[in-house]
């Protein structure tokens, strides 16, 4: 492999990257102001676009759009570990119409190495069913090469009837 350090005076930038010429592929860019960026970097934001309606417990979370998804590590609902590392990964939900006749309602960010839940709601507190509620899952997780990570609902008794409205789901390699 050749890789090359050098100087775009173009861009007042110092590049590191693959190849033997300047210009090529692009490892690691410092700025004029001392700003680094790394182009290949894992990282991804995607969302719900479309909404997914009566959904039941084990269900997994639906994203349908990306925001972005630096290397391509996204796909059907699920982020693949492109390499080992320290991965901070997040999540946000508003679920409409919950059923107050469940016992308790939850999301999972589930990985290949563990699960990390959310809080859980009892909605039989309520007189009637929610409208609106809000989860929200933050963690920095342990990742192996080819681990996957992905969001699921799970309800305990109740009728299969909540509806995702919005939905975002986002991570990226820390180190």
């Amino acid at each position: 492999q050749d890789f090359h350090i050098g100087l775009d005076d173009s861009a007042d930038s110092l590049t590191i990257g693959l190849g033997s010429t300047l210009g090529t592929t692009s490892h690691m860019v410092f700025d004029s102001t001392g700003a680094i960026t790394k182009p290949l970097q894992p990282a991804f934001s995607v969302y719900n676009n479309t909404g997914q309606t009566d959904i039941s417990s084990n269900t997994t979370v639906a994203f349908d759009s990306e925001l972005f998804d630096r290397n391509a590590d996204f796909a059907s609902s699920t982020f693949v570990a492109p390499v080992t590392g320290l991965y901070q990964l997040n999540f946000i939900v508003r679920v409409d119409d919950l059923d107050k006749d469940a016992n308790w309602t939850r999301f999972q960010l589930v990985t290949s190495n563990r699960t990390y839940e959310s809080n859980i709601v009892d909605p039989g507190v309520f007189a009637s069913d929610p409208d609106y509620w809000n989860w929200t899952i933050a963690i920095l997780a342990h990742m192996d090469t080819s681990d996957t990570a992905a969001i699921n609902f799970q309800q305990d008794g109740g009728g299969a009837q909540v509806d995702i409205g919005t939905a975002y789901f986002s991570g990226y390699l820390v180190a």
